[in-house]
C-alpha cells in the first residue's frame, strides 16, 4: 500500500507559524531568510509576530503556508536533501505548489516565486470584482451544481462550485449577489448550512481570469522538472506525471474547481492507504476521513 503526502492551502495559517522551526533548525532558518530575500519583505517577522489579521492578507497568507509546508516536509527526513519520499502527492488549492516542490517538479525558489505572483495577482483580481465564497453543507454535489447553474442562467450573476472538499461539503464562489441568491436556494433545497466565508474574493471561479493570465505568463517562463512521483492535481483529480500537463493544470486551477474529494478517491483507488498532511493545521486529515474513514491519517507541522 502507498503513502500519500498532502499539503494544505489558504486558511490553515496561524500566528507564530514556523517560529519553532526557525529557532531549532539551521536549515529552516536558511530557507526563511532565502524566502525573505525572494519576496522582498520579511515574511518570517509576520509569521512569527504578526496577528491573525496580518496573516489573512493574501500576499502574506499564500507564501507563509507554502513556506511552512515545504520546511515541514523537509524536516521529515533530514538525511534526504529533498525531504521525505512520497509515493504520491496532492495539495489543496495553494497546496499544489508545495506538493510540486515535494515531488521535485519545482525548486523551492521557483515554487515560492510562483506563489508570490499568484498571491499578488489574486489580490488584484479580488479588488477588481467584489466577490465572495460560501460553504454549503448537507446537499449532494449534483444538487449544488444544479442550483448554481440555475442562478447563473436566471440572473446572469456568476456562481459556481469551487471546492469539492468531501461528500456533503462543497464551497461555492462568485459575485456577492450570485452567492447570496444561491445560498437562499440551497437552504430551501434542504442544506444544513449555506454560510458565507470570510474571504477576499471568488477564488476558483471565472472572476479570477485576470489573475490566471498573469500566473500563466509566470508559469510558462519557469523551469519544471520531471516529478519523482505522480501529483493528483485539483483540476485533473487523477495521477499526472507529464510536465506540460502539470503546467496547464496549474494554470487552469485558478478559475477551475478544486476537486479534492475526487482526487483523494483517485489516490485511494491507486493504492494509497496512509495520508500525511504536511504543513499548518489538520483540515485535510479530517476531509480524508470523511471521504474514506478506513484511511490512516497523520500530520507533520
Amino acid at each position: 500500500m502507498k503513502h500519500a503526502y498532502i499539503f494544505p492551502g489558504q486558511g490553515s495559517q496561524f500566528p507564530g507559524m514556523g517560529k519553532e522551526h526557525y529557532t531549532n533548525s539551521a536549515f529552516a532558518k536558511k530557507l526563511f531568510e532565502q524566502a525573505n530575500d525572494i519576496l522582498g519583505f520579511r515574511i518570517s517577522d509576520i509569521m512569527f509576530e504578526g496577528s491573525e489579521e496580518d496573516l489573512k492578507q493574501t500576499n502574506v497568507t499564500q507564501p507563509a503556508v507554502f513556506l511552512h509546508s515545504v520546511i515541514a516536509f523537509r524536516s521529515i527526513d533530514p538525511s534526504a536533501s529533498s525531504g521525505a519520499r512520497p509515493d504520491m502527492v496532492a495539495g489543496h488549492s495553494l497546496g499544489e505548489f508545495s506538493a510540486l516542490v515535494a515531488n521535485g517538479t519545482l525548486s523551492f525558489e521557483a515554487g515560492l516565486s510562483l506563489v508570490a505572483v499568484r498571491a499578488r495577482a489574486m489580490q488584484k483580481a479580488c479588488e477588481l470584482n467584489p466577490s465572495t465564497m460560501a460553504a454549503v453543507l448537507g446537499l449532494p454535489d449534483e444538487k449544488v451544481e444544479a442550483i448554481c447553474k440555475e442562478v447563473q442562467d436566471e440572473t446572469g450573476e456568476i456562481v459556481v462550485p469551487a471546492n469539492y472538499n468531501c461528500p456533503g461539503q462543497l464551497v461555492i464562489s462568485g459575485s456577492v449577489k450570485g452567492v447570496e441568491i444561491a445560498c437562499e436556494r440551497m437552504k430551501a433545497a434542504g442544506a444544513k448550512r449555506a454560510l458565507g466565508l470570510p474571504v477576499g474574493g471568488a477564488f476558483h471561479s471565472p472572476l479570477m481570469e485576470p489573475a490566471k493570465e498573469e500566473l500563466q505568463a509566470a508559469i510558462e517562463s519557469t523551469d519544471f522538472h520531471t516529478p519523482s512521483c505522480a501529483i493528483y492535481q485539483n483540476i485533473a483529480a487523477k495521477a499526472v506525471m507529464d510536465k506540460t500537463g502539470i503546467k496547464q493544470n496549474l494554470i487552469e486551477q485558478l478559475t477551475g474547481a478544486v476537486r479534492w474529494t475526487q482526487s483523494v478517491q483517485s489516490m485511494i483507488a491507486d493504492g494509497a492507504s496512509t495520508f500525511t498532511e504536511v504543513g499548518p493545521g489538520k483540515v485535510l486529515q479530517g476531509l480524508v476521513l470523511k471521504i474514506d474513514k478506513t484511511m490512516n491519517v497523520a500530520g507533520v507541522s
